[in-house]
C-alpha cells in the first residue's frame, strides 16, 4: 500500500467529502477517486460505499480508517524522531508574539539551556497548529483558544486586555477610559477576516455595537501606522500596542464598561510532553507570564 493512498483515505474517510478531500490535499477529485480504487484493487474490498449521493464508509473501510490514522501517526513520530536535534526546541508564534513576548522569553531560556538550539517560526494561527501537529513545531503561542484537537493539549498563559488605539491627536486621547458605546461614530481599522484580531473586533462590536471597518489590513504593523497616520482607530491587545503607544506614535484608551480581554494560550503535541526542550520552555512561560 502506498503511503499517499492511505493519506488519501484518511482525508476522506475523515472528512466523508471527494469534494472536501481533494480540496485539502491540492488534488483533482479524479485523482482522489483513481487512488481511493487502487487502494480497492490491492486489498480486493470496496471502501467506500458508493450507493448514494453522500459518501459513507463500508465495513471494511470503518476498519482501514482506524489503521490508517495509527499508521500516519506513527510516520509523523518517526519524521519527528529522525528529523529533529536533540537539543533543539521550534517554537511557532503570531507577529504580534514573536516581537513583544518571545524575545524575552527565550534569552530568559537561553541563559538556563546554554547548549540548546532555538528555531523561531512566525506564521498565522492555523498554520502554526499544523506545524505542531506535524510535529515540525514543539510548541506554539497564539491569542485564544486553541483547537479541540484529541493530540493537542494547550494551555492558558495569561489573560491580555483589548485596549482601543486612536491617533495621538484624537479627542479620545487625553482620555484613559470610554464606553463602548461611545466608540459608534469613530472609523476603526482591522485586520482581513480570517486572522485572529478580526475575530476580537468583530467579538466586540457584536448585536447593537456592529461596526464594519473603514480599511482592512494584512500586518498588526501596518495597521498601528495607519492609527498613527490619522486614518481612525483600532481594537488590538495591549501587548501589540506597547511599543508605539511609549514611542508616542498613539494614544491607549480602554474600554471601561465591558471586559475586553483574549488569553495568551501555548499549544503543543500531546505525546511530546516528555521532551525535556519542551518541558523547559514551558518552565519558562509560566514563569515569565505569571501562570
Amino acid at each position: 500500500m502506498e503511503l499517499r493512498h492511505l493519506r488519501t483515505f484518511e482525508t476522506v474517510a475523515r472528512t466523508l467529502s471527494v469534494t472536501q478531500a481533494a480540496r485539502e490535499l491540492h488534488y483533482a477529485q479524479s485523482s482522489v477517486s483513481d487512488q481511493i480504487q487502487a487502494l480497492e484493487r490491492e486489498l480486493g474490498v470496496e471502501l467506500l460505499d458508493r450507493s448514494q449521493r453522500r459518501v459513507r464508509l463500508t465495513p471494511q473501510g470503518v476498519v482501514l480508517s482506524e489503521y490508517t490514522e495509527r499508521i500516519l501517526k506513527l510516520m509523523e513520530e518517526a519524521r519527528w524522531a529522525v528529523s529533529r536535534p536533540g537539543s533543539e526546541v521550534a517554537v511557532g508564534a503570531l507577529e504580534t508574539v514573536c516581537l513583544h513576548l518571545l524575545p524575552g522569553v527565550l534569552s530568559r531560556y537561553r541563559s538556563l539551556n546554554p547548549e540548546a538550539r532555538v528555531r523561531i517560526t512566525q506564521d498565522n494561527r492555523g498554520e502554526l497548529y499544523k506545524a505542531v501537529r506535524r510535529g515540525d513545531l514543539d510548541l506554539c503561542l497564539t491569542f485564544g483558544d486553541a483547537p479541540k484537537d484529541a493530540g493537542l493539549e494547550a494551555e492558558t498563559l495569561a489573560e491580555e486586555p483589548l485596549v482601543v488605539i486612536t491617533p495621538p491627536d484624537h479627542p479620545l486621547a487625553a482620555r484613559n477610559r470610554v464606553h463602548l458605546g461611545e466608540l459608534a461614530p469613530e472609523p476603526f481599522l482591522a485586520t482581513e477576516r480570517g486572522c485572529g484580531f478580526r475575530e476580537m473586533f468583530d467579538n466586540a462590536f457584536s448585536g447593537p455595537a456592529a461596526k464594519e471597518p473603514v480599511a482592512e489590513v494584512s500586518s498588526i504593523g501596518t495597521l498601528g501606522a495607519c492609527v498613527a497616520a490619522g486614518m481612525g482607530c483600532a481594537l488590538l491587545p495591549s501587548l501589540a500596542v506597547r511599543a508605539q503607544a511609549h514611542r508616542g506614535e498613539v494614544a491607549v484608551v480602554e474600554v471601561d464598561d465591558v471586559s475586553l480581554h483574549t488569553s495568551i494560550t501555548m499549544t503543543w503535541l500531546g505525546r511530546n510532553s516528555g521532551n525535556p526542550n519542551l518541558t523547559g520552555l514551558q518552565a519558562v512561560l509560566r514563569k515569565q507570564l505569571g501562570s
